[in-house]
């Protein structure tokens, strides 16, 4: 019975945390549209800031409680869920032709900075002997820089685009904005304590690490709004929207998310999610080839549910490491 609530609780966590998201989105454009900011620029920094904003508030619940493999779990397992879950499904439902900048700059730069996020953490590898693997502050600061440099590649780019329809962002009141932001953030951060408390008694009531946990049940919850967005817009053949949503989020959870956890609190790297770390560069490597052979700048059927496939055979590797 004890169990039954516990699920329950994290159920209600997560919507709380996706209610939450959506109603600090709509806050934030209503009063960013009052200042007369553009629909485009609300788009690319507020909403993109709402559908990171689960990991993020899960992530310095989780971080400040000591829960380290919470948080890396969390992160490297949304990023799994996004890129081969989320375009896998997109994929299928429609083949996603991607605009040459995702090409030729963000699908390098995700593979870049899941490079030096690899490289930050193993201070055993690249510190030398007795070096204790953790994301300090000082990476907190390196990942927050690049997380400043991608603001203003996207800021340049957004200058180089067209304008969006300005009418598409509803606006509201005062009080309608003010009660959307408040009530948003009150549900991110309940929404969130709800997650990582009852999770991480999940884990201890069927004796599973807090790693697993981490990777499958609060990644698959925290990667809800992405997968919903990109299945959607693959449906309405929006392929810029599908795939851009995945790469820029995976940006987002690494660079803002993990980089802002660090600075609130320091975390511990348990060095096994290594291997997961790999499955996501060679995923993301397996995206820009995708790209630039047979059919270029394309993600074919075949090729999304391939992405498909090696998810599920992720999954029950995960099962099969934790002796389940």
């Amino acid at each position: 019975m004890a169990l039954i609530i516990h699920f329950a609780l994290v159920a209600l966590g997560f919507i709380l945390l996706i209610k939450g998201a959506g109603a600090l989105v709509g806050g934030a454009s209503s009063l960013a549209r009052k200042f007369n900011i553009s629909e485009l620029a609300i788009g690319l920094t507020i909403v993109a800031l709402g559908t990171s904003a689960p990991e993020l508030v899960v992530n310095i619940i989780s971080g400040t409680n000591g829960y380290s493999d919470v948080v890396f779990g969390n992160i490297i397992g949304s990023n799994i869920f996004n890129l081969f879950l989320i375009l896998g499904v997109s994929g299928t439902i429609y083949p996603l032709v991607v605009q040459r900048n995702t090409v030729l700059k963000e699908v390098p730069f995700s593979l870049f900075i899941t490079l030096v996020l690899f490289f930050l953490i193993n201070d055993n590898i690249f510190g030398g002997e007795g070096s204790i693997n953790e994301s300090s502050r000082i990476d907190g600061i390196v990942l927050m820089s690049l997380f400043g440099l991608f603001l203003t590649y996207v800021f340049f780019n957004m200058r180089s685009g067209t304008q969006a329809e300005e009418s598409n962002i509803k606006t509201y009141g005062g009080w309608g904005t003010a009660l959307r932001i408040i009530g948003g953030l009150v549900g991110l951060v309940y929404g969130g304590k709800l997650v990582v408390d009852n999770a991480v008694d999940i884990a201890r009531a069927f004796e599973v690490s807090e790693k697993l946990i981490g990777l499958t049940i609060i990644a698959a919850g925290t990667s809800l709004p992405e997968l919903a967005t990109s299945a959607v817009a693959a449906y309405k053949r929006q392929a810029d929207i599908a795939i851009g949503n995945v790469i820029g989020s995976n940006i987002f959870n690494i660079l803002l998310v993990l980089g802002l956890s660090t600075l609130v609190s320091p975390l511990r790297y348990n060095a096994s999610f290594n291997t997961d770390i790999y499955i996501l560069l060679g995923g993301t490597l397996l995206l820009l080839l995708f790209m630039f052979t047979i059919n270029k700048k394309k993600l074919d059927r075949w090729e999304a549910f391939l992405y498909l496939v090696t998810f599920i055979a992720y999954m029950v590797f995960l099962f099969i490491r934790e002796g389940l």
